[in-house]
């Protein structure tokens, strides 16, 4: 399915001017993937609908990118705190949380847990997030609460990703203000580029706004079903569209993929051999290709 057609794609949307304007956009970005990654690296995992696998590629990239020997930092700033218990951290427990940080001006430092996996660690979420959107709308710098409170660990931890929630809210805001990079998951469903653009465009206003370095660095395919013929038309109108900014490595819908969280546990530890394990393996690799510390 082209761009520039008007009947309705496999993703379920008619393109518009502004989504094909946003589109553009990114493709205007540099349609490669980078060849090298200067560490240290923010990368926000975003995308205003619910339900496209952040969550689970945030936590399984996570995971594996620590299990190759990276410092990984994840901070949950979904007020759901479903990254925060899918690592195996009881909210009713932690000291702190990215509340504090972001409302309190806590040091992010005193807020971060550790996890079962070695190298892994989490900033978590607790119930008070769920008021944050509001309680920033009078603050000072709203925008920069998490810029600023990274700026002091951010050399501490090779990766740091942000979960962000299923919203383009302040918090979100502040995610993508704080990172140098976004990955955006995809579902591999119907509707699947429903509100990409106000999604890119949004990532562009903070660029021109807030954080010029940002830039989208990739796509992830999520919950790919190889027996439907729909998920096979959906990758190929997302490659279709974004060419080499989405990732090789598709991620399956697989049962023990949903079974995990409930277990507290990335996949690469709570079935290390299964199809999902191994791809987040991949992922990891594509995103971590070419990394190296920043000089000085």
């Amino acid at each position: 399915m082209q761009p520039n057609e008007t009947t309705t794609s496999a993703s379920g949307r008619k393109p518009d001017h502004a989504h094909e304007e946003a589109l553009a956009e990114l493709r205007s970005h540099g349609g490669e993937q980078r060849e090298e990654t200067l560490l240290p690296r923010v990368i926000s995992i975003a995308n205003q609908k619910g339900g496209v696998g952040k969550t689970t590629t945030a936590v399984n990239l996570g995971a594996s990118l620590a299990e190759s020997g990276y410092s990984v930092l994840v901070i949950d700033l979904d007020p759901q705190g479903n990254a925060t218990t899918g690592m195996g951290i009881n909210h009713r427990n932690v000291a702190g949380s990215v509340y504090d940080v972001i409302m309190n001006d806590a040091a992010i430092e005193d807020c971060v847990e550790p996890t079962s996996v070695r190298n892994l660690f989490v900033v978590p979420a607790t119930i008070d997030l769920a008021g944050a959107e509001i309680e920033l709308v009078p603050a000072f710098s709203r925008e920069l609460k998490l810029r600023r409170a990274l700026a002091n660990v951010k050399d501490d931890y090779d990766f740091t990703l942000v979960d962000c929630p299923p919203s383009l809210g302040l918090l979100t805001v502040n995610g993508l203000a704080a990172s140098d990079d976004v990955i955006v998951p995809i579902q591999c469903e119907y509707y699947a580029l429903e509100g990409l653009g106000q999604l890119l465009r949004n990532v562009a206003l903070v660029k021109s706004n807030l954080n010029p370095t940002l830039e989208v660095r990739g796509i992830v395919l999520t919950m790919y079903d190889a027996r439907t013929k729909l998920a096979e038309q959906v990758e190929r109108e997302v490659r279709d569209h974004f060419g080499a900014k989405v990732y090789r490595t598709v991620v399956p819908r697989t049962v023990r993929i949903s079974e995990a969280p409930s277990f507290g546990q990335p996949i690469t530890v709570f079935d290390s051999s299964s199809r999902g394990a191994l791809a987040y393996r991949e992922l990891a690799k594509e995103v971590s290709r070419g990394a190296t510390r920043r000089a000085g």
